[in-house]
């Protein structure tokens, strides 16, 4: 089946694949446009006038048109809330403190190894769902929250439940989040099994490490890098969120497909990115909700990096919930321009999953896109209290309420 979608003030996207540097400013921009969506992939774009006959037409009212976003790094599965936390903290209380009270990832874990797997997808799709309603047509979503066995496993599995009911494309990762107890045995006793049978059961596509003073050394990270390789499973990393340890340089040299957060990146960071394949994702949402500095968005585009953007959608440090808003933030926070924060929302966030058919408009790419309710496409990063989304669509079909 076949639709033509017209009267579009602008079809606007960047070309397919992943951008670096300042090429990430470079949009194809088609105005008057019209669209032909086959098989749930575009066919045509062109100017209205050109449009090819014989088609069911779809009328879009004259708004602007932009790819669907890509969501790279979420935490949507979780149990319980960090409300005391959020509470405390904005009475100065520390973060040493709450963990001390049973507070921050530690009620966070609790609750969510006491969840069901049933309890786990229904807390979180409506989650999934404002989240996707706000624009993003291919989310990933991280476990990590149990940080044992059985409670990982438990929250893949719940992942996977989200992803084969929900019409937006949904990425598995398993998190090695925090180290529990001996460290050396939690590697070889959790770690290390949870990557093999993720692998072994289909549960994750990728296997994602917090590298951190308070988390995992390079050198742990090293050798769970190794054990997602052995498994068959991509590698992505959290790193430099709070300090600079060597994680990023690590993440480069093992051709991770991203390493996420940077606040804490200099110049020796940012010269490796730029030098690398592996790309630059940041997370304005953390900035904003902690206080703490922003990753240097500014400086990762001018020095050459592939640079993303994600919500970190998640309970304790970023309860943002709009893809679009992670972008504005990026623009305001990170000092990203409008076309490269599109860029960074679309092909380079798909760059970021290894997924090479979205993220951009053009003969052959996934029809997922957004129809604005705007005429002009840069209301999506300026908009700030409202969505600048009108029409979601996922395979060139529209996303109702429901995902």
């Amino acid at each position: 089946m076949s639709s033509l979608f017209t009267n579009i003030s602008e079809v606007v996207t960047p070309t397919l694949g992943a951008k670096r540097g300042r090429a990430m400013r470079d949009l194809t921009v088609t105005r008057d446009a019209a669209m032909l969506v086959e098989g749930g992939r575009v066919v045509w774009i062109g100017a209205r006038k050109d449009a090819p006959i014989g088609h069911a037409e779809r009328d879009l009212g004259g708004v602007a048109v932009v790819p669907g976003l890509v969501d790279p790094h979420t935490h949507l599965v979780w149990a319980g809330n960090r409300l005391a936390d959020f509470e405390a903290r904005t009475s100065g209380v520390t973060y040493e403190e709450i963990l001390r009270r049973g507070g921050g990832i530690r009620s966070t874990a609790a609750a969510t190894r006491a969840a069901s797997e049933e309890a786990l997808v229904a807390s979180s799709r409506p989650r999934l769902t404002a989240l996707a309603a706000s624009g993003a047509t291919t989310i990933e979503i991280k476990s990590g929250y149990a940080l044992d066995v059985d409670g990982e496993l438990k929250m893949l599995r719940a992942i996977g439940a989200l992803r084969d009911s929900s019409r937006v494309t949904v990425t598995p990762t398993l998190l090695l989040h925090v180290p529990q107890g001996d460290r050396s045995a939690y590697l070889r006793d959790v770690c290390e099994p949870l990557v093999e049978i993720a692998a072994r059961e289909g549960l994750a596509e990728a296997v994602d490490v917090f590298c951190e003073r308070e988390a995992f050394t390079v050198e742990e990270t090293a050798r769970l890098f190794d054990a997602a390789r052995r498994a068959g499973l991509r590698v992505k990393l959290h790193a430099d969120q709070f300090h600079a340890i060597g994680g990023t340089k690590l993440a480069c040299d093992a051709r991770a497909s991203s390493v996420d957060h940077l606040e804490a990146s200099g110049s020796a960071e940012i010269r490796l990115l730029a030098e690398s394949s592996t790309v630059a994702t940041i997370l304005p949402g953390v900035s904003l909700h902690l206080g703490l500095p922003s990753a240097p968005g500014r400086a990762l585009v001018d020095a050459g990096a592939v640079v993303a953007v994600g919500t970190d959608a998640n309970p304790g440090s970023s309860p943002l919930l709009s893809a679009p808003l992670a972008l504005a933030l990026a623009v305001r926070l990170n000092g990203l321009t409008p076309s490269e924060a599109l860029t960074a929302g679309t092909v380079n966030a798909a760059a970021a999953l290894d997924l090479h058919d979205r993220g951009a408009l053009a003969p052959g790419c996934k029809a997922d896109f957004l129809a604005l309710r705007s005429d002009d496409w840069r209301d999506l990063v300026y908009i700030l209290g409202a969505s600048p989304v009108r029409d979601v669509f996922v395979n060139g079909e529209v996303l109702e309420a429901d995902v």
